[in-house]
């Protein structure tokens, strides 16, 4: 490989990297931080209508995933992969200091949830944008025989990004006192990632785009919304139900499970943070080792094993962590799950960007991955803590799960067969 290559494609994972975990950082403290940002700026007489503000307000952010994704992926497919991550940077950053910076209720009344939801709806419209300009960076800047090794740093990144804020998060809870915590404390990891939006917006704005792309903006159609839907709707709907049971597992089994800990098993709530410390250091080591093993023997059989043995565990270990609660099992618990999810979070990025040809990469997978995610994910825990509240059971969160992880085992399933397929070549060729 050129030096020039290699440039290009440490510049890629480092500008994708950073762009992710920015934003899942940010979207992972507020998901742990629900219970001190529900007091302080959705006050209710009634714990669980607290509760259920919160997470909506968490959830109301994907509503504007699938507008981010369309605007900023078909930008993306246009302009070029190095014009819209910076923008997508951008737009995040000035999302996370109106949450860094917003007034609790009880100092400007409804004006502070007013701005709560506001800076999650332009953090909601940036991360539509974020995953398929990325994941296409990642995988045009890759050799083609390391494609699920160069895509599984979007999801490598992903978990780095929520074991920075698990460890962030338990930093302040068990460093500050409840008081501190309430007044301040909770500002801190906001201000921290409003650190990492100047530096990821400089290293995308040093990117060149690569020449898989170049060639596809000079000789494909016309990224548009048509036009993907008239020749690539079979792909749209594989991707999309792909995402289900990535999106589920993150948001329910990682990013609820803080609040569920807390609420449902009265465990400690700094302690809890330590299943998902264990659970994403797993996911960050072990998806670069699994999407190199995709590369090797395939993504779809190695990602129908994951998802199917995933199914299997979940119900009978949370079943045992319901019947005798307690911190080392919650851990124990984690930890399977996450060994058994490396094996699709890995070659996941690569296998749904081989969906799709390089004119409409980031458009194809941003409609893929955002309906999923506002859907499935970002309602997640708004549905579980409904869930739990009804039926009274603290298994309704893997009900939900398994069900988005039977949908998943389907559409990995109708993804055509061929071991991997160069669609950029093959349309290079003709």
């Amino acid at each position: 490989m050129a030096p020039a290559s290699r440039s290009l494609n440490t510049r890629a994972v480092v500008a994708a990297v950073i762009g992710n975990a920015l934003e899942w950082y940010d979207f992972t403290v507020f998901g742990f931080l629900t219970v001190v940002i529900a007091q302080l700026f959705f006050p209710a007489s009634n714990g669980y209508s607290s509760i259920l503000l919160t997470t909506a307000t968490f959830g109301v952010a994907f509503v504007m995933r699938p507008v981010g994704g369309i605007v900023l992926g078909l930008y993306a497919d246009r302009a070029g992969r190095k014009a819209a991550l910076s923008l997508v940077i951008a737009l995040m950053t000035l999302g996370i200091l109106l949450l860094a910076i917003a007034p609790p209720y009880s100092a400007i009344g409804i004006a502070a949830p007013l701005m709560i939801v506001l800076g999650r709806l332009l953090q909601g419209f940036s991360a539509g944008g974020e995953f398929g300009s990325a994941t296409a960076l990642l995988i045009e800047a890759a050799p083609f025989s390391k494609r699920g090794f160069y895509g599984s740093w979007q999801m490598a990144s992903q978990a780095a990004a929520l074991l920075l804020g698990a460890l962030v998060g338990a930093s302040i809870t068990r460093g500050l006192s409840p008081e501190a915590l309430k007044s301040w404390g909770w500002r801190v990891p906001f201000i921290l990632g409003l650190i990492i939006g100047p530096i990821g917006f400089y290293i995308r704005r040093r990117l060149t785009d690569s020449e898989v792309f170049l060639l596809a903006r000079k000789n494909a159609p016309r990224a548009t919304l048509r036009e993907v839907f008239t020749s690539h709707s079979r792909s749209v709907l594989c991707g999309l139900g792909s995402v289900i049971a990535l999106t589920v597992t993150i948001y329910v089994l990682i990013n609820y499970l803080p609040t569920f800990a807390v609420r449902e098993l009265k465990l400690p709530y700094a302690q809890s943070f330590y299943a998902v410390i264990v659970g994403n250091l797993l996911l960050m080591v072990l998806s670069p080792l699994t999407g190199a093993w995709s590369d090797r023997i395939g993504r779809k059989g190695l990602s129908l094993w994951s998802l199917t043995l995933t199914f299997v565990l979940v119900y009978p270990l949370f079943a045992w962590l319901a019947s005798e609660p307690s911190v080392s099992k919650l851990i124990l618990v984690q930890a399977l799950l996450s060994i058994t999810l490396s094996g699709y979070y890995g070659p996941f990025g690569a296998l749904i960007a081989e969906l799709f040809p390089a004119n409409v990469r980031s458009i194809g997978l941003a409609l893929a991955y955002n309906v999923a995610v506002m859907v499935f994910g970002g309602f997640g825990p708004f549905a579980v803590t409904w869930l739990i509240s009804t039926t009274g059971s603290p298994l309704a969160p893997t009900w939900y799960v398994m069900a988005g992880l039977a949908l998943s085992i389907v559409a990995v399933a109708c993804i055509p067969g061929q071991r991997h397929v160069d669609l950029d070549a093959q349309r290079k060729a003709a």
